[in-house]
């Protein structure tokens, strides 16, 4: 009998180590699967532990089996048997870890199947193995095609990358492998389902000068697509076309236009005309607005409420945590006589801080600190408070501000985005303005975001990072808060005799009517201390082949120019109110043969990286004109025009572009 025993103990110790087996490569196919259903059905996710097993069911099944069959009975025996077993003990953990993890630092529930479940309470223990009838009925089932499912959300609260938090995940599962319990880690909360709310819109039409010669559009100075853009491709996936919208992605950067030399006139306009690289038989012209920048001495005091939501939507660590620190950061930016409030909504809304100067800083930091989320979301609510208290300490001649941080989730009181529009409108009045600062994804209500600033004299920026939030409330935070001029307006008219066709590149969701440019009761956008805008065209010379539009039949010939505008390409008109004032004022620039530069090379390098940002923006958005345009073109472009990048937005743009080639496949 003991003979017997030596004989198993010497095969087992020269036994190799197996391979991954293809029952574990099943698992983790299976979970896969098990977590996008889940992904594609919330609610049938519950809370706590997954159903299966947990790792080291099976480990301790095995040492149980070892047990029961008393091959360690023996003491003499103990020291000889622990090597293997510690071995085999390893190993079928590692199996199935490495079956039941995913790949990156999120740990996602699945749903085991039938034999693997966990015990419910009161229920006997089950101590089986699967039997080989099982696995081998296991891998008579073919697993469907594999559907990609858009990744978790990655961790950025409270640190610029993941890193940290990465790392303290994986030291928590290796301590807790490693513990004398051999307890396992809660498993990381799934992804909601994506639920966000996108506005949909097309790209704008080539239009025929001879029918249409006016373009009429709201300046914008919203950021809020970059950024989302940008966390799509970080984590590995093209972002919806939808959450594209190019104007955004051009704005987001700083650009050297030139400045006006004082606050009289409150911007200065650049025109530049250029070769377009993705098509020879077209022109760019490039229209550049800088805004005056107020210099510290002269920047008013400000009245900041800072409305925070803190339903239970905004519980997630890239949301409230990371909003927190957000307005930390702002806080520590503003002066001693600014005024400070919080007002935060759940279920209802409450006052939080009351008017508070940032010389008690203290106290408005401990009271970002007590913010917690539960609830529902009564935004509405929420917004009418926030509007009071700033309406409370108003500032005249200041800065007066309701600083709106949100995933945009509003599910009490008024909801729709027509009900909140009007609501917004009414509280312009008052001479408060609006910011919009949007956090956290698969619950963000962009179009909302979208409707509310543009109704409320705001802008719209998405905080993905705390970095991000550096640059916004920060770095940005004069653009950000202090207003140089309202309801700015642009309309270029272009000449028949010399332009066949137009397209504007973006503001797709800022387009006015013509007779709206001389109305001045139709908002439009602001511009802050420093702010740069720009907007870019694509322009079909008369007699280009690349012409899309005939002429018509029956039409009649353009009108001969006269002697004061034969050399016009163009004509651009800037209409503009003073904060506080009703009535607009109007600036205008000719465009002509002196705007024009020989070879797109030859245009400076701002013009050049901005235009390789509005081409990448084309080609996710899968824009016709740049189907033939590579990647690899657009990343030339940007490289060679990178110039000053002493933040390094511009390096980053270069990753994204790679990133967004690897994608598009």
């Amino acid at each position: 009998m003991a003979k017997n025993k030596f004989d198993e103990l010497d095969r087992l110790r020269g036994t190799a180590a197996p391979v991954t087996s293809d029952s574990a490569r099943r698992r983790g196919v299976d979970a896969a699967l098990r977590a996008y259903d889940l992904a594609e059905n919330p609610s049938a996710a519950t809370q706590g532990h997954a159903d299966g097993r947990r790792l080291i069911d099976r480990t301790m099944m095995f040492w149980r089996e070892i047990m029961q069959k008393k091959l360690i009975a023996v003491p003499a025996l103990t020291g000889l048997v622990a090597l293997p077993v510690a071995g085999l003990v390893g190993w079928q953990i590692v199996d199935d870890y490495r079956a039941g993890a995913r790949p990156d630092d999120a740990v996602v529930e699945t749903r085991a199947p039938a034999r693997e479940r966990m015990q419910a309470p009161g229920e006997a223990a089950d101590s089986e193995v699967p039997s080989p009838e099982a696995d081998a009925a296991d891998k008579a089932v073919q697993p469907a095609p594999l559907q990609e499912a858009a990744p978790p959300p990655p961790i950025a609260g409270l640190q610029r990358d993941t890193s940290a938090y990465h790392q303290q995940s994986m030291s928590q599962n290796r301590m807790t492998l490693s513990a004398p319990a051999m307890a396992v880690p809660e498993p990381m909360p799934m992804p909601p389902q994506a639920r966000d709310r996108l506005e949909g819109f097309d790209g704008n039409p080539v239009r025929a000068v001879v029918d249409d010669p006016v373009s009429t559009f709201s300046i914008d100075v919203d950021t809020a697509s970059y950024a989302f853009v940008r966390r799509s491709l970080k984590e590995g996936r093209l972002p919806q076309p939808d959450t594209v919208r190019v104007e955004e992605m051009i704005n987001y950067f700083p650009y050297g236009w030139p400045a006006p030399r004082d606050a009289e006139i409150p911007f200065n306009t650049t025109v530049t005309v250029m070769p377009t690289p993705w098509n020879d038989q077209t022109q760019l012209m490039h229209v550049a607005i800088k805004g005056f920048d107020l210099q510290p001495a002269a920047k008013p005091r400000s009245n900041l409420v800072f409305l925070i939501d803190t339903s239970g939507s905004m519980s997630e660590p890239d949301k409230l945590p990371l909003l927190t620190n957000s307005f930390r950061l702002l806080v520590d930016r503003l002066g001693p006589d600014d005024t400070v409030s919080i007002v935060t909504y759940a279920g209802n809304a409450g006052t939080v801080l009351q008017p508070t100067q940032v010389s008690e800083k203290a106290t408005i930091l401990a009271a970002l600190d007590r913010l917690e989320a539960g609830g529902s979301t009564a935004g509405e609510a929420g917004l009418r408070e926030a509007y009071r208290l700033a309406e409370t300490s108003f500032v005249e001649g200041g800065v007066n501000r309701v600083m709106l941080a949100t995933d945009g989730d509003f599910n009490v009181g008024q909801t729709s985005d027509d009900d909140l529009e009007r609501l917004i409108e009414d509280k312009r009045e008052t001479g408060v303005y609006l910011s919009v600062l949007g956090f956290g994804r698969g619950n963000l209500n962009d179009q909302m975001m979208q409707a509310i600033a543009q109704s409320g004299n705001g802008t719209a920026a998405y905080i993905d990072t705390l970095a991000e939030a550096e640059k916004v409330l920060v770095e940005e935070a004069s653009s950000t808060l202090f207003p140089i001029a309202d309801d700015v307006k642009i309309q270029v008219e272009f000449n028949p005799v010399h332009i066949a066709e137009y397209r504007l590149i973006g503001y797709e969701t800022r387009a006015l009517a013509r007779e709206d440019f001389n109305n001045d009761r139709v908002d439009a956008g602001e511009i802050g201390s420093g702010h740069s805008v720009t907007a870019i065209y694509e322009l079909t010379p008369v007699g280009s082949p690349a012409r899309l539009v005939d002429d018509l039949r029956y039409g009649a010939p353009p009108a001969a120019p006269t002697t004061t505008t034969s050399d016009e390409l163009a004509f651009v008109k800037v209409r503009y109110k003073t904060p506080g004032e009703d009535e607009s004022r109007l600036l205008e620039t000719p465009v002509t043969g002196a705007n024009m530069v020989p070879s797109f090379d030859a245009a400076g390098e701002d013009q050049r990286f901005s235009v390789a940002v509005a081409a990448l923006g084309q080609k996710l958005r899968g824009q016709d004109a740049l189907s033939g345009f590579g990647y690899d073109q657009v990343l030339e472009i940007a490289s060679a025009a990178r110039g000053a990048d002493p933040f390094g937005y511009r390096a980053e743009f270069l990753s994204l572009v790679r990133l967004a080639a690897a994608l598009d496949r």
